[in-house]
């Protein structure tokens, strides 16, 4: 059982392994912050390199695959500045990375020694990213509750990084066993907030830990915040992926720049990570390589008086002090009533030699 365990909660893709232990698997979500410009979506592969993420993720959809060309209220936007007042149709016009684009985008990102993976929205771009052969798929919080796009990406046999924001306990279930039941090999599952700029104050860390003791899997965060300290606090939380949305610029505007990193942000994000990965360690008891020179400092068993050959040792001529160099304090009532076998001076560290047998 404990074995059946350990195995899922590790992602291996391609050459890494992502799990409790492992270094964090850090991703770069471009989402629509190319602006429809191939260049610029370079730019952000070759800023997503510099700032030493591990993998770039695209969006594979068009207006026409994710939702339809209609101007009633049903489709209008009312949230969020940058989306309000469009139709869905307008804004996925908008935001939609161009299909033609993604192979050549996937070669320059493994280039540069980027993993690039996408999230796809229906189940002609599952067709379509099959054929870029991508090593692992995305499914995003609001697709979480389509069963067929699942069923789908399941069959693909891929592993599965999926974002649980606002799903229940219920439907996240039923979208792991959906994904698993067709194939699947592992699925992990990030806490997220589907509010777009997300406040660090709804971020729920306590989840993602929750997330992995409960349904037994990988666990992780995909951030729409652009506060530095809730990468950092994921970690410390049990994270062992962290996604984030970035920009060239946030002035230069588009449909996610508003909750989006800068380069130097990014950077930073994973500067952050690392140093957290550092600092939160892995189990360990006994001394660390710094603090070996410590240990001389514990208490041992010193002689508080001279002792003569043939006394007896007391509690008025041996005591537990610093520092550790005699015998360790708990075999003390082992020598209280044995012999000296020599002459002891004042402020000795005892050890079994100085001791009588009997």
């Amino acid at each position: 059982m404990k074995k059946k365990l350990k195995n899922e909660l590790r992602i291996k893709i391609k050459d890494k392994i992502i799990g409790p232990g492992q270094p964090c698997f850090i991703i770069a979500e471009m989402s629509g912050n190319h602006n429809q410009s191939l260049e610029r979506a370079k730019k952000l592969i070759e800023m997503a390199a510099e700032a030493k993420v591990d993998a770039v993720k695209l969006q594979t959809y068009t207006p026409d695959t994710i939702t339809l060309n209609s101007d009633k209220e049903y489709f209008q936007v009312k949230v969020n500045d940058a989306w309000k007042g469009k139709t869905l149709y307008k804004l996925y016009g908008e935001a939609y990375t161009p299909w033609e684009w993604q192979a050549e985008l996937k070669k320059y990102a493994e280039s540069l020694g980027l993993i690039l993976f996408s999230t796809p929205f229906d189940q002609t771009a599952v067709d379509f990213l099959e054929s870029l052969e991508v090593s692992l798929y995305k499914v995003a919080s609001f697709e979480v509750v389509d069963i067929p796009l699942l069923e789908k990406i399941g069959k693909t046999k891929k592993p599965v990084i999926m974002s649980r924001g606002m799903s229940s306990k219920e439907e996240l279930e039923l979208a792991m066993k959906t994904l698993k039941k067709n194939g699947a090999p592992s699925v992990a599952v990030l806490q997220c907030v589907s509010s777009y700029p997300a406040k660090p104050e709804e971020m729920n860390l306590n989840t993602i830990r929750d997330i992995s003791e409960k349904f037994k899997v990988v666990a992780g965060l995909s951030s729409h915040t652009l506060d530095s300290r809730v990468a950092s606090l994921a970690v410390a939380s049990g994270a062992s992926i962290i996604e984030q949305h970035f920009t060239l610029a946030r002035a230069d505007g588009g449909p996610d720049a508003a909750f989006s990193l800068e380069p130097n942000e990014l950077k930073e994000l994973v500067k952050t990570v690392r140093q957290t990965e550092i600092i939160m360690g892995k189990p360990f008891y006994g001394a660390g390589e710094k603090e070996k020179e410590s240990i001389v400092f514990r208490k041992s068993l010193f002689t508080s008086a001279p002792v003569k050959k043939g006394e007896k040792f007391t509690t008025k001529n041996v005591r537990s002090v610093r520092p550790g160099n005699g015998l360790a304090p708990k075999f003390l009532k082992q020598i209280l009533g044995k012999k000296a076998k020599k002459d002891i001076d004042f402020a000795e560290p005892l050890d079994w030699g100085m001791v009588e047998k009997k």
